[in-house]
Protein backbone atom coordinates (compact mmCIF):
# COMPACT_ATOMS: atom_id res chain seq x y z
CA UNK A 1 0.00 0.00 0.00
CA UNK A 2 0.92 3.59 -0.74
CA UNK A 3 0.69 7.03 0.23
CA UNK A 4 0.18 10.39 -1.70
CA UNK A 5 0.68 13.88 0.22
CA UNK A 6 -1.71 16.16 -1.32
CA UNK A 7 -1.61 19.68 0.10
CA UNK A 8 -4.75 22.03 -0.99
CA UNK A 9 -3.90 25.02 -2.72
CA UNK A 10 -0.02 25.09 -2.40
CA UNK A 11 1.57 22.87 -5.17
CA UNK A 12 3.31 24.33 -8.03
CA UNK A 13 2.27 22.71 -11.26
CA UNK A 14 2.34 23.36 -14.97
CA UNK A 15 -1.49 23.88 -16.64
CA UNK A 16 -2.04 20.89 -18.16
CA UNK A 17 -4.30 20.20 -21.69
CA UNK A 18 -7.87 20.38 -21.19
CA UNK A 19 -8.32 21.83 -17.36
CA UNK A 20 -7.39 18.80 -15.89
CA UNK A 21 -4.63 16.38 -14.41
CA UNK A 22 -5.18 12.95 -13.21
CA UNK A 23 -3.78 12.10 -10.19
CA UNK A 24 -0.39 9.46 -11.25
CA UNK A 25 1.27 7.55 -8.27
CA UNK A 26 4.20 5.59 -9.23
CA UNK A 27 3.21 5.84 -12.54
CA UNK A 28 -0.44 4.87 -12.21
CA UNK A 29 -3.25 6.52 -12.54
CA UNK A 30 -5.97 5.44 -9.59
CA UNK A 31 -9.61 5.21 -9.17
CA UNK A 32 -12.64 3.85 -7.13
CA UNK A 33 -14.10 1.00 -8.16
CA UNK A 34 -13.11 -0.99 -11.75
CA UNK A 35 -9.60 -0.45 -13.10
CA UNK A 36 -11.08 0.88 -16.11
CA UNK A 37 -11.11 4.59 -17.12
CA UNK A 38 -15.07 5.80 -17.76
CA UNK A 39 -16.34 3.51 -15.35
CA UNK A 40 -18.03 4.67 -12.23
CA UNK A 41 -18.02 3.83 -9.02
CA UNK A 42 -19.66 4.03 -5.12
CA UNK A 43 -17.80 5.22 -2.62
CA UNK A 44 -18.68 5.12 1.70
CA UNK A 45 -17.42 8.01 3.66
CA UNK A 46 -17.51 8.49 7.39
CA UNK A 47 -16.49 11.39 9.66
CA UNK A 48 -14.03 10.43 12.13
CA UNK A 49 -15.86 10.47 15.93
CA UNK A 50 -12.37 9.52 17.89
CA UNK A 51 -8.82 10.21 17.08
CA UNK A 52 -7.29 7.25 14.35
CA UNK A 53 -3.81 7.21 12.97
CA UNK A 54 -2.84 5.90 9.72
CA UNK A 55 0.93 4.60 10.11
CA UNK A 56 0.92 4.27 6.61
CA UNK A 57 -0.28 7.37 5.03
CA UNK A 58 2.19 10.31 4.16
CA UNK A 59 -0.13 12.84 5.39
CA UNK A 60 -3.25 12.78 7.56
CA UNK A 61 -1.56 10.24 9.41
CA UNK A 62 -3.47 11.24 12.92
CA UNK A 63 -6.60 12.29 12.52
CA UNK A 64 -8.96 14.01 15.51
CA UNK A 65 -12.66 13.94 15.45
CA UNK A 66 -14.73 16.07 12.85
CA UNK A 67 -16.22 17.68 15.24
CA UNK A 68 -12.85 19.55 15.85
CA UNK A 69 -13.57 21.89 13.21
CA UNK A 70 -17.28 23.06 14.39
CA UNK A 71 -17.35 26.67 16.55
CA UNK A 72 -19.23 29.19 16.99
CA UNK A 73 -19.96 30.26 13.35
CA UNK A 74 -20.11 26.49 12.55
CA UNK A 75 -21.86 23.85 14.09
CA UNK A 76 -21.14 20.06 13.30
CA UNK A 77 -24.39 19.82 11.39
CA UNK A 78 -23.22 22.43 9.32
CA UNK A 79 -20.40 20.81 8.43
CA UNK A 80 -21.84 17.34 7.80
CA UNK A 81 -24.43 19.53 5.44
CA UNK A 82 -21.34 21.37 4.06
CA UNK A 83 -19.81 17.76 3.24
CA UNK A 84 -22.59 16.08 1.51
CA UNK A 85 -23.15 18.89 -0.34
CA UNK A 86 -20.00 19.12 -1.73
CA UNK A 87 -19.98 15.01 -2.21
CA UNK A 88 -23.23 16.17 -4.21
CA UNK A 89 -21.18 18.34 -6.74
CA UNK A 90 -18.94 15.22 -7.84
CA UNK A 91 -22.58 13.17 -8.18
CA UNK A 92 -23.67 15.11 -10.38
CA UNK A 93 -21.00 15.54 -12.31
CA UNK A 94 -19.63 12.03 -12.95
CA UNK A 95 -21.02 7.99 -12.25
CA UNK A 96 -20.07 8.45 -8.84
CA UNK A 97 -22.56 8.01 -5.73
CA UNK A 98 -21.65 8.44 -2.07
CA UNK A 99 -22.71 7.00 0.79
CA UNK A 100 -22.24 8.21 4.59
CA UNK A 101 -21.59 5.16 7.08
CA UNK A 102 -21.44 6.00 10.62
CA UNK A 103 -18.19 3.86 11.61
CA UNK A 104 -15.19 5.26 10.05
CA UNK A 105 -13.23 1.38 9.83
CA UNK A 106 -15.96 0.26 6.97
CA UNK A 107 -15.61 3.70 5.37
CA UNK A 108 -13.55 4.45 1.89
CA UNK A 109 -13.05 8.09 2.40
CA UNK A 110 -12.63 8.71 6.16
CA UNK A 111 -13.00 12.76 6.62
CA UNK A 112 -11.93 14.88 9.98
CA UNK A 113 -9.66 16.88 11.43
CA UNK A 114 -5.72 17.40 11.57
CA UNK A 115 -4.55 15.73 15.06
CA UNK A 116 -1.44 17.66 13.97
CA UNK A 117 -2.77 21.25 12.69
CA UNK A 118 -0.79 22.47 9.38
CA UNK A 119 -1.71 24.85 6.95
CA UNK A 120 -5.54 24.42 5.44
CA UNK A 121 -6.38 20.72 4.37
CA UNK A 122 -4.60 17.85 3.07
CA UNK A 123 -5.74 14.61 1.13
CA UNK A 124 -3.94 11.06 1.11
CA UNK A 125 -4.69 8.41 -1.41
CA UNK A 126 -3.66 4.55 -1.11
CA UNK A 127 -3.95 2.22 -3.80
CA UNK A 128 -3.72 -1.62 -4.31
CA UNK A 129 -0.90 -3.05 -5.67
CA UNK A 130 -2.36 -4.97 -8.75
CA UNK A 131 -2.55 -2.78 -12.14
CA UNK A 132 -4.66 -2.82 -15.09
CA UNK A 133 -3.91 -1.22 -18.33
CA UNK A 134 -2.05 1.75 -16.02
CA UNK A 135 -4.88 2.04 -13.46
CA UNK A 136 -4.74 0.91 -9.80
CA UNK A 137 -7.39 0.59 -7.34
CA UNK A 138 -8.03 3.11 -4.71
CA UNK A 139 -8.34 1.18 -1.04
CA UNK A 140 -8.52 4.14 0.77
CA UNK A 141 -8.58 8.61 1.24
CA UNK A 142 -8.28 10.63 4.00
CA UNK A 143 -9.20 14.18 4.18
CA UNK A 144 -8.38 16.61 6.91
CA UNK A 145 -8.93 19.67 7.53
CA UNK A 146 -7.07 22.45 9.89
CA UNK A 147 -9.00 22.16 13.34
CA UNK A 148 -7.27 25.91 14.06
CA UNK A 149 -8.10 27.60 11.05
CA UNK A 150 -11.16 30.02 10.93
CA UNK A 151 -13.39 28.46 8.26
CA UNK A 152 -16.52 29.97 6.64
CA UNK A 153 -19.92 28.82 4.59
CA UNK A 154 -20.00 30.96 1.66
CA UNK A 155 -17.94 33.27 -0.56
CA UNK A 156 -17.56 36.47 1.08
CA UNK A 157 -14.46 38.06 -0.57
CA UNK A 158 -11.71 37.05 2.08
CA UNK A 159 -9.47 34.50 1.02
CA UNK A 160 -7.93 34.79 4.05
CA UNK A 161 -10.61 31.85 5.47
CA UNK A 162 -11.65 29.36 3.12
CA UNK A 163 -15.06 28.06 2.33
CA UNK A 164 -15.71 24.66 3.66
CA UNK A 165 -17.56 23.67 0.64
CA UNK A 166 -15.11 24.64 -1.73
CA UNK A 167 -12.17 23.16 0.11
CA UNK A 168 -14.30 19.88 0.87
CA UNK A 169 -14.77 19.71 -3.17
CA UNK A 170 -11.20 20.54 -3.82
CA UNK A 171 -10.06 17.58 -1.42
CA UNK A 172 -12.52 15.27 -2.50
CA UNK A 173 -11.57 15.64 -6.20
CA UNK A 174 -8.03 14.60 -4.81
CA UNK A 175 -9.75 11.68 -2.76
CA UNK A 176 -11.22 10.45 -5.97
CA UNK A 177 -8.07 10.39 -8.27
CA UNK A 178 -7.99 14.17 -9.54
CA UNK A 179 -4.69 15.91 -9.20
CA UNK A 180 -3.97 19.99 -9.75
CA UNK A 181 -3.91 20.75 -13.50
CA UNK A 182 -2.73 24.16 -12.32
CA UNK A 183 -2.65 27.53 -10.29
CA UNK A 184 -5.97 28.57 -11.11
CA UNK A 185 -9.32 28.64 -13.68
CA UNK A 186 -10.42 25.22 -12.08
CA UNK A 187 -11.55 24.28 -9.05
CA UNK A 188 -8.89 21.69 -8.57
CA UNK A 189 -5.90 24.61 -9.42
CA UNK A 190 -4.04 24.81 -6.42
CA UNK A 191 -4.85 28.52 -5.67
CA UNK A 192 -8.17 29.10 -3.42
CA UNK A 193 -9.92 31.60 -5.18
CA UNK A 194 -13.30 32.48 -5.11
CA UNK A 195 -14.01 33.12 -8.64
CA UNK A 196 -16.82 29.99 -8.82
CA UNK A 197 -18.68 27.78 -6.44
CA UNK A 198 -18.72 24.54 -8.15
CA UNK A 199 -16.72 22.28 -10.81
CA UNK A 200 -15.57 24.23 -14.22
CA UNK A 201 -14.81 22.52 -17.66
CA UNK A 202 -11.61 20.90 -16.86
CA UNK A 203 -12.70 19.70 -13.53
CA UNK A 204 -15.60 17.89 -15.56
CA UNK A 205 -13.47 16.55 -18.11
CA UNK A 206 -11.12 14.89 -15.47
CA UNK A 207 -13.83 13.64 -13.48
CA UNK A 208 -16.05 12.13 -16.42
CA UNK A 209 -12.56 10.42 -17.88
CA UNK A 210 -12.29 8.59 -14.53
CA UNK A 211 -15.65 7.55 -13.99
CA UNK A 212 -18.06 8.66 -17.02
CA UNK A 213 -20.68 10.65 -17.59
CA UNK A 214 -23.66 10.76 -14.39
CA UNK A 215 -26.63 8.78 -15.31
CA UNK A 216 -29.25 12.27 -14.06
CA UNK A 217 -27.28 14.88 -15.81
CA UNK A 218 -30.00 17.23 -14.98
CA UNK A 219 -27.82 19.91 -12.86
CA UNK A 220 -27.02 22.52 -15.64
CA UNK A 221 -23.33 23.19 -15.33
CA UNK A 222 -22.49 19.00 -15.11
CA UNK A 223 -24.87 18.47 -18.67
CA UNK A 224 -23.21 21.19 -20.32
CA UNK A 225 -22.03 20.30 -23.72
CA UNK A 226 -18.33 19.98 -22.07
CA UNK A 227 -15.42 18.41 -25.02
CA UNK A 228 -13.98 15.25 -24.04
Amino acid sequence: MAGLLLPAFSLSAEDAEGGYRLLELDGYKVKWGEQTLGVGASVRYAFADDTLRFDNARNCGEMAPMRALAGEDLSFEMLVRETAAAFEVWERAADLSFHRVADAQHADIVIGAQGQPHRWAFANVSYAPEAKEGVRAIQQSLVCLNPHQKWKVGFDGNKNVYDIRYTLIHEIGHAIGLDHPGPAGQLMGFRYTEDFPELQPGDLRGVRLLYGRAADNSNTLAAADIPE
